[in-house]
């Protein structure tokens, strides 16, 4: 009987399973045969003929490694600056937007915010490259006018995973405030006149109104965004790094692109692959459970 429903169901909304149809297509080829396919990370790869089982031989030498310890302390240190300094920044700027009352100022902020997020890291690797040219570029232009030296931040290993931070907080800071707008919308107006009735000035109203029924929100991007904590930014970084400055910010994601493809480690690569994966998804759940037991909110 409630498969019959079900059935029936979708028969109805048949549109919307169409819809929805190259979605499942996408992660079904790129997310879920992947994963079925990492059990080369127990087997060594042949190119004729079966491969043969290791056990966990890939495993003992990615942890052996030397080079693999730098990677993760880059992934780690990277991944730790991007949530401290990035992950608050789209619930000020979603704040400060709420705010602005002239409604065409307020849609030409919102715009311009956005607009990073489409181009591709190639294009703002560029732009940044340009931006902090040591000779012509705009951030040493004006170190000249205060008589600072100039300074060459693609190359410093002190300034570079800096540079990182910056660069994707430019790039992702307006568009990750697409979720918190949406929340702030949906609070009621009878909530903020209410509170403008007890003398709540507009701080206030934001402090005891819009910030808490924000929180469900911020409390499942945050999960969220924990699950992808070791994907450092292999695109940002890939298109960012120079031989100065590997040692500093080579991830794991690179780490992976360069033992595997270039290389042709593809077992060993695929151990290091599935680390990180295994890695994300404890951290994805044990969020999500604490979460739960201290606030009652969660992933689902």
């Amino acid at each position: 009987m409630k498969i019959k429903n079900t059935l029936r169901q979708m028969r109805k909304d048949w549109v919307l399973y169409v819809m929805l149809l190259p979605g499942m297509i996408y992660f079904i080829v790129f997310h879920i045969i992947p994963i079925l396919n990492m059990k080369l990370a127990f087997q060594d790869y042949r190119i004729i003929g079966e491969n043969t089982w290791v056990g966990l031989k890939h495993f003992n030498v990615l942890f052996g490694s030397p080079a693999f310890k730098d990677v993760l302390m880059n992934t780690v240190i990277i991944s730790t600056m991007k949530m401290i300094f990035i992950f608050p920044i789209p619930i000020i700027l979603s704040l400060m937007i709420n705010e602005l009352r002239f409604g065409p100022y307020r849609k030409f902020i919102q715009s311009v915010s956005y607009l990073p997020h489409f181009l591709s890291w190639v294009v703002i690797a560029g732009i940044w490259i340009a931006f902090l040219n040591p000779v012509e570029g705009g951030v040493n232009v004006i170190r000249g006018f205060f008589n600072l030296p100039s300074l060459d931040f693609m190359t410093s290993k002190e300034h570079i995973r800096w540079v990182l931070i910056f660069s994707e907080m430019w790039r992702s800071a307006g568009w990750d405030t697409i979720l918190y707008i949406a929340a702030i919308l949906k609070i009621s107006p009878a909530l903020y006149e209410a509170a403008k009735i007890d003398g709540a000035t507009t701080f206030q109203q934001m402090r005891y109104v819009t910030v808490p029924a924000m929180m469900s929100t911020v409390v499942t991007v945050f999960i969220l965004n924990l699950g992808f904590f070791m994907n450092a930014g292999f695109d940002q970084v890939f298109n960012l790094m120079n031989d100065s400055v590997l040692s500093v910010i080579d991830i794991l994601d690179t780490y992976v692109y360069r033992i595997g493809i270039l290389n042709g480690q593809y077992a060993y690569a695929t151990a290091a692959s599935l680390f990180k994966g295994v890695i994300g998804l404890v951290l994805i759940l044990s969020t999500h459970f604490i979460s739960k037991r201290l606030t009652g909110k969660g992933v689902w």
